[in-house]
């Protein structure tokens, strides 16, 4: 977002009396925060002077709507986030928030898709991933935050509707074994399952099975001279599985783990069983950010 885009963006509120939330506001590089704090400015003292019009930065020369009002929300202290200038934080009143209770989102979201027992399913659901940010070991790849959760809960909505003659706490375990236990490292493995086997007592876990993705993987492994490790095909099967509810993934692991090939190893299975892949490899370092996102 560049200076000339903001602009467009405050000329527009302030003729058509709306009101504009800029999230995380903080991510503007700082040269544009000090054009955009000029920008604001001059539309919020008209405001306060009770001024008819007003000209902007560009000497356009425009009315004003009084009811339009401008907010801004941030994260201070992330990594790419900027402090804001100081001629602009005078331009607005600070509102701290608090960190949300996850406890009760995950309950209403849980209530939403259905879950009768939402209220003990909530509670485990927290203690799990509570447990999870205090015992596991830090990586930087670990994520047991909002985002995870709210993620976690989409698919469990759709793992309700699909599977109606499970028990709900089957349910909510599977799918919180699933989806956490692919980025697991091995040494954090055995701490997670027994952490989720200690709040789900007495429930014991079929093996999800792939049949024809199986079979279809094995050809692979035969036909590229691989070995059939079992612990690296389990990954491959982890990442068909990852795929079918994240956006976007990321491999990890050092250089010889197999990372390439469980990739092509997957292409090519899903090809084979009807669901054609192909792959488009980009070098980031190569190519503009706007190339390489649109």
């Amino acid at each position: 977002m560049d200076f000339r885009g903001l602009g467009r963006i405050f000329k527009g509120l302030s003729l058509s009396g709306s009101w504009g939330c800029f999230d995380e506001f903080n991510r503007i590089d700082l040269p544009v925060l000090s054009v955009a704090a000029q920008q604001i400015a001059i539309v919020l003292t008209c405001k306060k002077e009770h001024r008819r019009s007003f000209v902007f930065t560009d000497n356009d020369t425009l009315e004003i709507n009084p009811e339009f009002g401008i907010f801004l929300t941030m994260n201070p202290g992330y990594a790419g986030r900027q402090e804001l200038p100081e001629n602009l934080k005078i331009n607005f009143r600070s509102v701290a928030m608090m960190v949300p209770d996850r406890q009760i989102i995950i309950r209403v979201k849980l209530a939403s898709c259905g879950f009768i027992d939402n209220v003990t399913l909530a509670c485990k659901f927290f203690t799990l991933y509570k447990l999870c940010e205090e015992q596991l070991s830090k990586q930087v790849h670990y994520d047991f935050g909002l985002r995870n959760i709210l993620s976690v809960l989409r698919t469990l909505g759709a793992a309700k509707r699909a599977r109606p003659e499970d028990t709900e706490s089957t349910i909510v375990m599977g799918v919180l074994r699933d989806m956490n236990l692919s980025k697991l490292i091995d040494e954090d493995e055995p701490l997670f399952l027994s952490l989720i086997e200690d709040l789900f007592p007495g429930i014991r876990l079929d093996k999800a099975r792939y049949l024809e993705l199986e079979e279809a993987i094995d050809k692979q492994i035969d036909d590229g001279g691989l070995v059939k490790h079992v612990a690296w095909k389990l990954k491959v099967i982890q990442l068909f599985e990852t795929q079918r509810v994240r956006h976007g993934m990321m491999t990890l692991g050092p250089s010889g783990a197999g990372k390439t090939t469980c990739i092509h190893t997957l292409m090519k299975a899903m090809t084979e069983c009807g669901q054609p892949h192909r792959e488009m490899r980009m070098n980031p370092k190569a190519i503009t950010a706007a190339q390489m996102f649109g």
